[in-house]
């Protein structure tokens, strides 16, 4: 399909996501406007507006001049040591109140389209193996920062049903690729030393998507008329076990992974006792994600294989 560009709107310019799509967008010609917390530099061609902490008082009406689609990524995400006295609270205030701000004033501006990023998180913890998450499931928001995205998606539909603001919502697993955050960046930095990981016996299923193909979906919805008010699931289109990852982590590397194989229900023993079994739970549960309808909907494929986007991750590694 052709992607006809139109003045963009990023927010979290400079984060893992943003700086890699308003890179891409500007490449394919969008007009780009890229809101950070900070002044800093982004990627050549991109016009920068550093607007300090966005909450529910922020004045958007100078960001929102002349854009006609809006993507929304600045987000509170997982928070390692979180020093707040109510994280639920400070999850809300960042992820729904400062969202809806900025979706109604869309709205009221005139912007065609919001596509709003949330999290897989929406649809639950896991599943089993064999079955996938699908947009079409009940929502099971398992901790803080997975219910306010729900939060944020609910209160993002019941603006574009008030207004002529067509929603896009996407759902992405864990996001991956060169310089990653996170556990994924975690497990290269210990596979790079050569550290023995007990995860030789894990038989779990889980979906991941590159980078890459997680900005590419993000530029179809931009525009593709089949994606108004729709909610879409991405990935690579391949599940792998922790183990086998490991292994293709390794193989991207030129350092072939050292497993030690530990029965997975020993790992969550071990993980609960030292009071982390959120930790256990991403390493060996299962959550595999169905893309079918945003290949169907879409005409989508991902850009690029799990092979291919290690192998991106592991160059810039080096």
């Amino acid at each position: 399909m052709s992607r006809v560009p139109v003045p963009v709107l990023i927010t979290g310019a400079n984060g893992f996501v943003g700086r890699a799509l308003c890179a891409e967008a500007a490449r394919l010609g969008f007009p780009v406007r890229g809101v950070t917390r900070h002044p800093c530099s982004l990627p050549r061609g991109i016009e920068g507006v550093a607007l300090g902490d966005a909450s529910a008082q922020t004045d958007w009406r100078f960001s929102l001049d002349r854009i006609q689609v809006v993507v929304h990524l600045a987000a509170r995400a997982h928070v390692m040591r979180d020093r707040s006295r109510n994280p639920v609270d400070e999850f809300r205030r960042v992820n729904v109140d400062s969202t809806l701000n900025l979706a109604r004033q869309a709205a009221d501006a005139g912007i065609k389209r919001f596509v709003f990023v949330s999290s897989i998180g929406v649809n639950g913890l896991e599943t089993a193996v064999g079955r996938s998450f699908s947009e079409k499931d009940l929502p099971q928001p398992h901790n803080a920062y997975a219910v306010s995205k729900w939060e944020a998606e609910q209160g993002l539909l019941g603006i574009a049903a008030e207004s002529s603001m067509e929603l896009v919502i996407i759902r992405p697993p864990l996001v991956y690729g060169p310089n990653a955050p996170g556990n994924f960046g975690l497990l290269m930095r210990w596979l790079q030393r050569g550290i023995p990981l007990p995860l030789g016996s894990i038989h779990n299923r889980r979906s991941l998507v590159a980078l890459e193909n997680l900005v590419d979906l993000i530029v179809t919805c931009l525009t593709h008329p089949a994606a108004a008010n729709q909610t879409f699931l991405v990935s690579d289109g391949e599940d792998v076990s922790t183990s086998e990852l490991l292994r293709r982590m390794g193989r991207a590397m030129g350092r072939p992974a050292r497993l030690i194989p530990v029965p997975a229900s020993w790992l969550k023993l071990a993980a609960a006792i030292v009071g982390k079994p959120d930790v256990a739970q991403r390493l060996c549960g299962s959550l595999q994600v169905d893309i079918e309808k945003t290949r169907r909907l879409l005409g989508w494929t991902p850009l690029i294989s799990l092979d291919e986007g290690l192998r991106r991750a592991a160059l810039a590694a080096e």
